[in-house]
């Protein structure tokens, strides 16, 4: 299930507020905080208990699938 465009306009990260990433189905990512939020069953769970952090590597992976796909 692929996350609606506009919903995705509007999704924002529950810490700093700012605009998150999507990639592939799996998730939803803060690049200026290193944050990542799963998408479980099409559903995102923007809590902060339940994001993890990324390292550089991960980092760098991310926004290049992210860029990939928009």
């Amino acid at each position: 299930m692929v996350i609606d465009p506009t919903l995705l306009s509007i999704l924002a990260c529950p810490q700093d507020k700012g605009p998150l990433l999507l990639v592939g189905d799996e998730l939803l990512y803060n690049p200026r905080l290193r944050r990542a939020y799963p998408i479980e069953n099409g559903i995102p769970v923007l809590l902060i208990d339940e994001a993890r952090d990324v390292d550089a590597e991960e980092h760098e992976q991310l926004v290049a699938r992210a860029s990939a796909q928009s």
